[in-house]
């Protein structure tokens, strides 16, 4: 159990996005959605759905204001991996199926369902705004930047998913993750780059004991 809750801490917001949480029955109340806004979540969605691949720097600031980075890289659908700058010996794997997390230090691994955590909105395909998910909130701020946030509909009481991006051109930029106890945790992105080879070995579940990310 000390391993479990020394990876909850290290990990925030990532491992609340990548770990699934506990369904409860309550209706989220949907946004109020004029048409532009209709029209601009599918635009948010088209442009979701045309990240194929993607490397990223992360800035993570956990809800007790501590502060990590490290390096995140997406393949989609379904593949994602985090890793943390050292000290922090923690990574995190998505391989399309299941979501694992290991602690190089401690030599510790645990895998969930992909299907069953939040991170499945970003790494599904297609990506959409309707069906399984209710839109809470939709926002424009200063003509520059877009906020849309998110509940699962078969765990609506298990926290909300904030994608925050940036206009010319449109920039995933942050996500920010509230989960049950109302705890916020704030991932936001830099030095972006789309549509690189990455090769398949990144993603897969031997990469974590070597640190491979090539």
């Amino acid at each position: 159990m000390a391993w479990f809750l020394r990876c909850c801490r290290a990990l925030g917001a990532v491992l609340v996005l990548l770990v699934p949480t506990v369904a409860v029955a309550a209706a989220p109340a949907p946004a109020a959605l004029t048409q532009e806004d209709t029209l601009e979540l599918q635009r948010i969605a088209a442009y979701l759905n045309g990240i194929r691949t993607m490397t990223a720097r992360f800035r993570q600031i956990a809800g007790n204001s501590a502060v990590s980075e490290g390096k995140l890289w997406v393949a989609r659908p379904g593949r994602m991996r985090f890793e943390y700058d050292p000290p922090n010996p923690i990574r995190l794997l998505a391989d399309s199926t299941y979501v694992y997390y290991w602690d190089d230090e401690l030599k510790q691994a645990s895998k969930y369902e992909l299907r069953s955590t939040p991170a499945w909105f970003l790494l599904r395909d297609p990506i959409a705004f309707e069906a399984d998910v209710t839109v809470t909130a939709f926002q424009r701020v200063g003509g520059a930047t877009i906020g849309v946030t998110v509940v699962e509909n078969a765990q609506p009481d298990a926290g909300s998913l904030t994608l925050v991006l940036t206009e010319n051109p449109l920039t995933l930029r942050q996500w920010i993750v509230v989960d049950q106890q109302g705890k916020t945790t704030t991932v936001t992105l830099s030095d972006l780059q789309f549509g690189m080879a990455l090769a398949p070995s990144l993603f897969q579940y031997q990469s974590l004991f070597t640190g491979s990310n090539r």
